[in-house]
């Protein structure tokens, strides 16, 4: 392996692991203590130097904006020290519930893997400092999920993993009651955080306004489709009674795997993916992931070829009666076409096949979130003006629907951390504006303070509809969606500030 890929996996082992199969990485541990950190970043520089160029120039720009990246994450700005996400991506075991490998090959790994979680752990409590209030208080849920199946009945390195992860609970408990009240990263510190990690420069106050923009323009969308639908009445009176229109616990995954029939089938007849093939199973998550309503678990490009999962997961039978509905509001005929679009077909589905068939490990394994996650969102816009669904405003309105919620994200994300914004007014912004529940609401606010990145679905999108717009003027009448999203797809999931290359690479 290349001397430069190997120390960029190094510090983003989960991801290796999991989204780009790398499966060396099972068993295996971050060092996240300071030097643990001091060291990775420093043989990131080292390799650099000693294995030299990549022959291929978008491949060498690609991974040295992950080199960069790395380098401002854990070198400038400490992340380490005051976001514990890092830290628990570390601990996951649910990574080896995908069916990747045989049973017991697995299970052996995700033992050896938790056998190391008291040095993991030890490691984490030496460099999280600096976590402030709300970002302890926002995932303390997530930390005792890490050890929901885990007894110390079921033997010595249970008992010792629990024991670990116990002193790690404490100390973010601690934070959440004592910690410093503000969560901002700083506007500085969010530029760059987010410019490094797509390869570009950004000017938060130039994607605040087209945050605002896009939030005009799909409140549009929104209105107009209601009124299509029901002229008579407003928004806001039509809004609750299409997300309780929804199968019941049973006949959620039979809905899904229908709808992933049809957007598969839609997908390729409007030719929207170069690359549809493979099985894409519906179910439900395993018990680790529970916590997904739906999400795609792909076969990793590094992975011999399997079906994929589209986890779509019902709630609990013994849950409350009010808890289970506003679960299953997310399964409405509104909200579960264009979450299927997203999740399947055209994205993450058919963007994880091309990625089997992208050229080169930088391509194949080093994933843009932005790009990854901006994608899947442009295309669920894309299928609207294809004509999916054309006889059934509905589809629109569940469009508008997730896209004002993920607009919401980057306006509040740039609010959170300049402080513009506080968790109240960022929680009334997505009640007002994507139109969520109070408890709803605040939870995405929560999520704000610990993702600082989480506008990543809207400012990708942006990025690709722009650079479709230049393809169109560039091509002429050479233009067409297949042949823009081919060549787009062959990057790989690149950087946003590398979407030029395909007209340098384009045939």
């Amino acid at each position: 392996m290349n001397e430069r890929l190997r120390a960029v996996y190094d510090l983003i082992m989960p991801q290796a692991r999991e989204m780009a199969g790398l499966h060396e990485y099972d068993g295996k541990v971050q060092d996240l203590s300071p030097d643990g950190v001091r060291r990775a970043v420093a043989e990131v520089a080292r390799a650099r130097r000693a294995a030299g160029r990549l022959d291929d120039g978008h491949d060498e720009a690609h991974l040295r904006v992950f080199e960069k990246s790395l380098r401002t994450q854990y070198g400038d700005l400490e992340l380490h020290r005051r976001d514990p996400y890092p830290h628990l991506s570390n601990l996951e075991l649910a990574c080896y519930d995908r069916e990747y490998a045989p049973r017991k090959e697995r299970a052996k790994a995700r033992r050896r893997h938790l056998a190391r979680w008291p040095e993991a752990i030890d490691a984490s409590l030496a460099s999280l400092d600096r976590v402030n209030a709300p970002v302890a208080a926002a995932l303390l849920g997530s930390v005792r999920g890490l050890a929901a199946d885990l007894h110390p009945e079921q033997g010595q390195v249970e008992a010792a993993a629990l024991a670990a992860h116990a002193r790690l609970l404490a100390r973010l408990e601690d934070a959440a009651e004592h910690g410093d009240p503000d969560p901002r990263l700083g506007g500085k510190a969010l530029a760059a955080l987010m410019g490094t990690q797509e390869g570009l420069r950004v000017d938060l106050e130039t994607l605040a306004e087209d945050a605002a923009r896009e939030r005009d323009r799909l409140t549009d969308l929104l209105t107009e489709s209601c009124r299509a639908l029901d002229p008579g009445r407003t928004v806001d009176e039509l809004i609750p009674e299409l997300l309780a229109d929804h199968p019941d616990a049973d006949g959620v995954i039979p809905e899904a795997a229908r709808l992933t029939e049809e957007v598969i089938a839609f997908t390729r007849e409007h030719g929207l993916a170069p690359y549809i093939d493979g099985d894409c199973l519906v179910g439900p998550a395993p018990p680790s992931r529970r916590w997904s309503m739906a999400m795609m678990s792909w076969e990793a490009p590094g992975e011999a070829d399997a079906p994929s999962w589209y986890h779509v997961t019902p709630p609990e039978p013994d849950w409350p009666a009010a808890e289970r509905e506003e679960w299953l509001t997310v399964f409405s005929r509104t909200s579960l076409p264009s979450i299927t679009v997203h999740e399947v077909a055209p994205g993450h589905f058919a963007h994880g096949r091309a990625l089997r068939r992208a050229r080169g490990p930088v391509r194949r394994t080093l994933h843009s979130l932005s790009f990854s996650e901006g994608w899947a969102h442009y295309v669920e816009e894309v299928c609207l003006e294809e004509g999916f669904r054309a006889g059934d405003p509905r589809f629109a309105i569940g469009v508008a629907l997730e896209a004002l919620v993920r607009v919401t994200r980057l306006t509040c994300a740039i609010g959170l951390h300049t402080g513009a914004m506080n968790l109240e007014e960022a929680t009334r912004l997505f009640m007002r504006d994507a139109h969520l529940a109070r408890a709803s609401a605040a939870s995405e606010a929560r999520r704000g303070t610990f993702d600082a990145g989480y506008g990543r679905y809207t400012w990708g999108k942006l990025e690709i509809m722009r650079l479709r717009a230049r393809a169109r003027r560039k091509w002429g009448d050479d233009f067409s969606l297949p042949r823009f999203h081919k060549s787009l797809l062959a990057l790989g999931s690149p950087p946003l500030g590398l979407l030029e290359h395909i007209f340098s690479r384009d045939k």
